[in-house]
């Protein structure tokens, strides 16, 4: 079973997500974290798109190249942003051909700094994307989810309409990381008031280094509550310390949201293996499930 939509129609999901490599070195430590984390047997691994199809070419060959490891099953990022229609059907149809089930349909962003020279492409909403996908292939399409709203929504309600108009099209959606477990609840509230109960699967970042998190966090709309951040910066002149209280506020959430019955845990691996495996040892995750 490799199809996300059915994974989580048989039970709780546990995915982990990686971005491509740029340089051979960072490509030879990624493999190391592929061996180190299909341990765990992951329902599906995340992989990345960059900025304006930055990562295009990389993301591609990555997909590729785990699906033919055959423990891993890739989900692929695809963004809209900056592509032509006929490119995306390209990129679509090869992953097709390729054996690829799973698609995280995106707007994306443009590079930073490119301002309005960048071209916006033909399709303009994740929507259209998720639309697309269906028509050239049967995958299983996700989409993104931001429990405490988009950076550039205009107000919640509007954004929760948005993420409900996407969710009618799609199988699943998967969240941007979080720290309160209320923001997701609410909004797995706001979405069943508006008639959508399709899986909506946490993302969940283990904070590794306060700032680059707070960084992340801006970008992406989130907020590091001060209870968090506290914790995180009593520790912060010692790293091995930083990274067992990020892995502790990480297991406390995913805890809470297991609890509450979120149909899966995604984790936010930032290219690193120990944190993730703690995380899993922990909680029962993945091949740890069948541990005494």
């Amino acid at each position: 079973m490799t199809r996300i939509d059915e994974i989580l129609a048989h039970g709780r999901s546990f995915s982990v997500e990686m971005w491509p490599p740029k340089t051979a070195e960072a490509t030879a430590r990624l493999r190391a974290v592929f061996d180190e984390l299909s341990f765990l047997k992951p329902s599906f691994t995340s992989i990345t798109y960059g900025a304006g199809g930055s990562t295009r070419d990389l993301t591609n060959d990555l997909v590729i190249e785990i699906l033919g490891r055959g423990d891993m099953n890739p989900m692929a990022h695809l963004t809209c942003v900056a592509h032509r229609r006929d490119e995306l059907v390209d990129i679509l149809e090869r992953y097709k051909q390729a054996g690829v089930d799973n698609i995280l349909a995106l707007r994306g962003d443009a590079p930073a700094g490119s301002g309005e020279k960048w071209p916006k492409g033909d399709l303009e909403h994740a929507i259209e994307l998720v639309e697309l996908a269906r028509e050239v292939g049967p995958f299983s399409v996700g989409v993104a989810a931001h429990p405490e709203g988009h950076p550039l929504s205009s107000d919640l309600a509007t954004d929760r309409r948005h993420l409900a108009s996407k969710l009618r099209v799609a199988d699943f959606a998967i969240t941007q990381f979080f720290f309160r477990v209320e923001d997701y609840l609410r909004m797995v509230d706001d979405l069943a008031r508006l008639g959508v109960d399709k899986p909506v699967i946490p993302g969940i970042m283990p904070i590794l280094n306060i700032r680059s998190v707070v960084r992340m966090a801006q970008m992406s709309g989130a907020a590091v509550p001060q209870e968090v951040a506290r914790r995180v910066e009593a520790v912060a002149h010692d790293p091995v310390a930083v990274r067992r209280v990020g892995v502790q506020v990480a297991c406390e959430l995913a805890e809470r949201l297991i609890d509450a019955g979120a149909p899966g845990l995604h984790i936010y691996t930032l290219n690193q293996s120990a944190a993730t495996l703690e995380i899993a040892a922990r909680l029962g995750l993945g091949e740890y499930q069948s541990a005494p």
